[in-house]
């Protein structure tokens, strides 16, 4: 796709043609194609409409009903903030009051659109002409808003961005282009000197325009973190999407923070306030209580261990290794709860037997802290991921004070707070 056919598809023309497509169906791709060709559209324009009502319906489970009222690259859709997430980002620049934000490495616009309904001007750049042509067509509702195809290194801080009212949002590349993993996706960067614009250029901005924020990987370095900023770690459904870091106004609580979010659910966050600086650690075996807390995963990436065994007066079951446990029955939205019904030190033969004894036929395993090859075990224990006839268990494996552990458990009921 060039540009010439992003402008195509955005005209009122091509947005009416999207419209008009049926829901995506991959047995009907052929004729549709067929019949949009007798309709006179040449070869390379059909083909570009075909791909958008593709990524189209899978862009709803990013962006739900506004999937249908956005252009899509492949590539921009699996790196653009998911509707839940962009929200919040654009939540922090209007909540500052910020009048413009430079938008340095806007993709497809998902951040630039969600800013931009709320009232904030958004002036976006991107290093690829498309990717730029296809936010600047996603930005037409709000016409002070635009992107173009630029580097996000020839950006300008205005004299006074405080009186101007400036704020920037940076989200650099962490992939490299023209190379692929094993699964045909763009690799991935995940080390803080790689990404794109530099680190130290973020840095730099940051400097030069207090109200700065930037979209890092996950695997953000706790000890990068520049001192009075806010770098908090999202989850969406059990997954860390992103850890960003806030600057001046746009931080809200300096440090690390998590915020979780899950479809149905009103969004939860932890900060350093609510964390025990030090989480105690179990002291033996006997140490296992009756409940085991499993954290969501952003609170795990952003250090907060400490506000799971604060909350449930637990212990980690070994350092490092973040599952919690309790005598105390707590529900908290940061944690998965799990009824202990036996453990035990894990040998392939020990847990073999229990799981005999109590008729398993079906076996969840979860690990933190043991190496293992799952599949391999199950083939030593005899047993597969479903019950069949018999029961179903479910069983972590990780240390306890230094001893590797078998942790047979219950889930909480469905109704509790869950996370990853």
């Amino acid at each position: 796709m060039d540009v010439g056919t992003v402008r195509a598809l955005g005209s009122p023309d091509g947005k009416a043609l999207l419209r008009s497509l049926p829901p995506y169906d991959e047995a009907a791709v052929f004729g549709l194609r067929d019949r949009l060709r007798r309709e006179g559209h040449s070869a390379d324009f059909v083909a570009a409409v075909l791909t958008q009502q593709r990524l189209r319906a899978r862009a709803e489970a990013k962006f739900g009903e506004f999937a249908a009222d956005l252009l899509y690259t492949a590539d921009g859709l699996e790196q653009a903030s998911r509707l839940e997430v962009a929200a919040t980002h654009a939540g922090r620049f209007y909540n500052a009051s910020l009048a413009t934000v430079h938008d340095l490495g806007c993709g497809i616009g998902s951040d630039a659109v969600a800013m931009s309904a709320l009232g904030v001007t958004v002036q976006g750049v991107d290093i690829d002409p498309v990717t730029a042509a296809v936010a600047d067509t996603n930005l037409r509702p709000w016409p002070d808003s635009r992107a173009r195809e630029g580097y996000a290194e020839e950006f300008e801080p205005p004299r006074d961005p405080l009186r101007a009212r400036v704020g920037v949002w940076l989200d650099p590349a962490r992939r490299v282009p023209g190379k692929t993993g094993r699964h045909g996706r763009i690799k991935r960067v995940f080390r803080l000197d790689e990404i794109r614009p530099t680190w130290d250029f973020v840095l730099q901005v940051a400097t030069s325009v207090p109200a700065t924020g930037a979209k890092l990987s996950p695997s953000m370095p706790h000890d990068a973190i520049p001192l009075g900023t806010e770098a908090q770690w999202t989850s969406y459904a059990g997954d860390v999407l992103e850890c960003a870091v806030w600057w001046g106004p746009l931080a809200q609580q300096p440090g690390r923070s998590a915020r979780i979010l899950a479809p149905g659910r009103s969004p939860v966050e932890v900060d350093q306030t609510m964390a025990e600086p030090d989480p105690p650690v179990a002291e033996g075996s006997g140490s296992i209580g009756a409940w085991l807390y499993e954290p969501d995963r952003a609170v795990t990436q952003a250090g907060l261990l400490g506000a799971v065994t604060a909350a449930t007066l637990g212990v980690e079951v070994d350092r490092g290794l973040g599952y919690v446990l309790s005598e105390a029955e707590v529900d908290i939205p940061f944690a998965r709860r799990y009824a202990v019904r036996e453990s035990m030190p894990f040998t392939v033969k020990t847990l073999r037997s229990w799981l005999v004894q109590h008729g398993v036929t079906g076996l969840t395993v979860k690990k933190r802290g043991v190496r293992l090859d799952e599949d391999e075990l199950r083939r030593q224990l005899k047993i597969g991921r479903k019950a069949g006839d018999g029961a179903q268990a479910t069983v972590i494996l990780t240390r306890v004070a230094g001893q590797q552990t078998a942790i047979v458990v219950d889930p909480a009921p469905v109704d509790a707070p869950a996370s990853s």
